[in-house]
């Protein structure tokens, strides 16, 4: 089933790269790192990702001389974005990206990429960048939207929708299980001040609308939502646990229904579990509440709370707290999202700078909303 086109502003580009020479660069670099005579020849064959709003993604084979004979291995480079071009995050840290995925691959069955080489300095793409393997699968589209139909999820059954669902959130559960999680992911605490790491969490939100501000301008919705918050901060949260950060279906490889690649490590911290689950439910119902508004049914049946939480208490044994203060932090920080790859359409001359950067916050009704049931 199609429905209707979405405005042009929901696409976007991310990256000013010239790709016609990375093969070569790759090339040279991997000749290093690799044993004497590996000889590696790169073949790109994409240079930036469909999905995703932040990091730039290059699609590649690699074939190198290895005991006598030559193979050939199927990567992704995951390359942090250029400040020139208008990064969602003011610091990306490629470091603990790539020691997240490893961890999760040696303690968890939740499926990874197998992470690879790293490349820290810039020196050889102008950003930092690590490959991992390229694993086989199909992602729900965020551009478009996968509510805007025209695409495998929006027309799978409400059978197969559902089994998405349900095996999507006991992935995240998988993932919050990985004992002592404060110790073994501690480079991910969000550090700076605060007793709590919830409260660091905080801090770090505002730091990054701070970032955000600086280029866009100031946000009223936003600064009041982060007052809110500061001085909301809920008692129910349920243990400290590594948090993926960016928990939603559009950053999951699926095999069928089943995921096949847990995706996009950016936003990983450690925090308590409704982070994650809050994220999973908020970020369906932005793309859903963009349809709406357009007069798009979407889908509306999908994600629903009370069956997200209850496949969790089932796949965890753990009840959640309320999650209002959570729906409050995620609904904020897809704000922060939306200004941020404002101010890059701005950059790129997609759209005219506007007089307000409220406008191009897609979420906003969602923010409003969410903000006026828990009253602030």
């Amino acid at each position: 089933m199609t429905q209707s086109a979405p405005p042009a502003d929901l696409t976007l580009q991310r990256s000013s790269r010239d790709a016609s020479d990375v093969p070569a660069r790759l090339a040279g670099w991997l000749g290093g790192v690799l044993p004497p005579g590996a000889d590696p020849e790169v073949v790109l064959h994409t240079g930036v990702d469909a999905n995703g709003m932040s990091s730039e993604t290059l699609v590649l084979d690699v074939t190198w001389s290895e005991g006598g004979r030559r193979r050939t291995g199927a990567y992704v480079a995951r390359v942090a974005p250029s400040a020139a071009d208008v990064p969602v995050f003011a610091r990306y840290d490629l470091g603990a990206q790539h020691q997240a995925m490893r961890l999760v691959a040696e303690r968890t069955a939740v499926p990874v990429p197998g992470v690879h080489w790293i490349e820290p300095t810039g020196q050889v793409l102008g950003a930092p960048f690590f490959l991992m393997d390229r694993l086989e699968g199909r992602v729900p589209p965020d551009v478009l939207p996968y509510p805007f139909g025209d695409n495998w999820l929006f027309d799978a059954t409400p059978e197969e929708q559902r089994h998405l669902q349900d095996r999507t959130v006991e992935t995240v559960a998988a993932l919050h299980a990985v004992p002592d999680a404060a110790s073994a992911f501690a480079f991910l605490d969000p550090g700076g001040e605060g007793a709590s790491v919830l409260r660091r969490d905080l801090a770090r939100t505002r730091a990054w609308y701070e970032f955000a501000k600086a280029d866009a301008g100031p946000s009223p919705t936003v600064e009041r939502a982060l007052a809110w918050l500061e001085s909301h901060e809920p008692a129910s949260a349920t243990g400290t646990v590594l948090c993926w950060g960016d928990a939603r279906i559009g950053n999951v490889l699926y095999d069928g229904f089943e995921p096949a690649g847990v995706l996009d490590w950016e936003m990983a911290t450690l925090g308590p579990r409704e982070l994650d689950v809050s994220w999973l439910l908020v970020a369906h119902q932005v793309f859903q509440s963009i349809v709406e508004v357009l007069e798009l049914p979407g889908m509306p049946d999908f994600l629903r709370e009370d069956d997200v939480l209850a496949t969790y208490e089932r796949a965890s044994g753990v009840r959640l707290g309320d999650l209002d203060w959570y729906h409050v932090h995620s609904a904020l920080q897809w704000s922060i999202v939306f200004m941020r790859t404002g101010s890059r359409q701005v950059h790129f001359g997609e759209i005219d700078r506007p007089d307000d950067i409220e406008s191009l916050m897609h979420n906003l009704p969602l923010l409003l909303t969410t903000m006026e049931r828990v009253g602030a």
